[in-house]
């Protein structure tokens, strides 16, 4: 199956399992200025999962586009993106564990057709101190999903990420308990870091395994919470039971909740069994126009077509929910993709204008599931290059600047002169000397801060000048 067939399937599948369809949330969350982007399908369901009635039952699912501008730097690996869509479903007070760890799984094998034998989970291993105990519950009904379909039911305690990076997986084993680092939810990104009075609780992650020689031996060995390559997540089930209270301790929920998210991108990847997200349906036309504009191969360029590819997809979509290139927020985050995708562009021999070439090709794979991306196509188009044109005027220039420090170390004052003379964003000039050797100081970061800062206070100082009419200010 495709990606576009995988979604579809998906959120037909919930339907008849009597979940109601939602439409997508905006990319700029509204009302919600904690977070730049909705980063997860749950984050604009939140008042519903703290309690209040959803208008359209207990039962609700959807495909939510979703932007990680956290991730930027780990795109370019066969896994990362800073765009992505997240396959939901949530059950407010209905349904709980053995429902959704079934229906996931049948969804998985029965529709995606993935192989069983190719499937490992995660559950959470349990706090004595904090009075919260092993997730027994869903790692039997895991044990029996497995048993039913006559493949291994292991089980593993396994603890942190990196006492798993040193044990590995064993013959037979396929259910992983893991900590709270690993396998507990909640606002806070761990149990310790629970906000007082948030739901929360124990969750229970889907990995597809590529083979033990995908795995990269300098991350350990291999097992499902491992970065090492050989385990890819495909889905995580939050079993909201809990809650804290103002002392810090945990108690019981009276309505319980699952809040599932499943990566469309990673699904789609499994189901044709690569561990390249990139040549999915969704971005292996985007990769197939750069290799035509460029002449080049992906195998030879493929980080740089990666970066392109995911910059450009997440630009897109931010686009067409309203947002701008700027130097403020979203606006900057939009900002950075661009650029980044346009210098890649210049070390793969696009020196003209180009994003008009590619952003054709992204409206067209989501003009049937996102109508809203070909509507606005044109526009998006125009805003593009109008950010492509009005950085390609400095970013030779800047470019040639960073080569100028080859054989010298670049401080934290050089690189904010690139940034304040020349326009040129200070994580493009760090990648830029990485990419040539040039050394940059360790605390170049403090000095570019203290740098900014000083020039912040002399633009204040002159307004107030300003204002009085002395020198800095405009008397006429």
């Amino acid at each position: 199956m495709d990606a576009h067939e995988i979604r579809n399937a998906y959120l037909d599948f919930l339907e008849r399992n009597g979940h109601a369809l939602i439409t997508r949330a905006p990319l700029v969350p509204r009302g919600d200025t904690s977070t730049l982007f909705n980063g997860s399908g749950m984050q604009a369901l939140l008042p519903y999962l703290l309690g209040e009635d959803h208008p359209d039952g207990r039962r609700l699912t959807d495909s939510q586009p979703c932007v990680r501008a956290q991730d930027i730097e780990d795109v370019g690996d066969n896994r990362h993106t800073t765009f992505f869509e997240m396959l939901g479903n949530w059950s407010l007070g209905d349904y709980f564990k053995e429902t959704q760890i079934r229906q996931f799984f049948t969804f998985l094998v029965d529709i995606v057709g993935l192989d069983p034998e190719r499937i490992s989970v995660t559950c959470f291993i349990g706090d004595p101190a904090n009075g919260i105990p092993r997730d027994d519950e869903a790692a039997s009904i895991w044990a029996s999903v497995f048993a039913e379909r006559g493949v291994s039911n292991g089980i593993a305690e396994i603890g942190s990420q990196a006492d798993g990076d040193a044990r590995g997986v064993r013959p037979g084993e396929r259910i992983f308990f893991y900590d709270g680092g690993e396998n507990w939810w909640s606002r806070g990104g761990s149990l310790e870091g629970t906000p007082i009075g948030d739901p929360c609780g124990p969750d229970s992650e889907v990995f597809y395994d590529f083979g033990p020689e995908y795995q990269d031996p300098s991350f350990g060995l291999a097992h499902p919470a491992s970065d090492g390559g050989r385990f890819m997540e495909i889905g995580n089930q939050v079993f909201m039971q809990y809650r804290r209270r103002e002392d810090g301790s945990f108690e019981e929920l009276a309505r319980r909740n699952v809040d599932f998210g499943g990566g469309l991108e990673r699904i789609a990847a499994a189901s044709i069994d690569s561990d390249d997200v990139f040549r999915i349906s969704l971005l292996w036309p985007i990769v197939e126009r750069l290799q035509e504009l460029t002449g080049k191969r992906y195998e030879d360029e493929t980080a740089a077509m990666r970066i392109i590819a995911d910059h450009l997809r997440g630009a897109t979509f931010l686009a067409v929910d309203g947002v701008r290139p700027s130097n403020k927020e979203q606006g900057y985050v939009m900002r950075r993709l661009l650029r980044r995708a346009i210098r890649l562009a210049l070390s793969l021999d696009l020196h003209e204008n180009f994003f008009g070439e590619i952003v054709p090709v992204i409206a067209g794979l989501y003009a049937d599931d996102y109508p809203e991306v070909a509507a606005a196509r044109d526009e998006v188009v125009a805003v593009l290059v109008k950010e492509e044109q009005s950085f390609r005027r400095t970013l030779g220039a800047g470019l040639q600047m960073v080569q100028g420090y080859a054989g010298r170390v670049m401080t934290g004052h050089d690189v904010f002169r690139l940034s304040d003379t020349n326009g040129f964003p200070k994580e493009l000039t760090i990648e830029e000397a990485g990419r040539l050797g040039i050394e940059v100081a360790p605390d170049w970061e403090a000095e570019f801060a203290a740098a900014l800062a000083e020039q912040r206070a002399r633009s204040r100082g002159a307004t107030h000048l300003g204002a009085a009419g002395l020198p800095g200010g405009d008397t006429a």
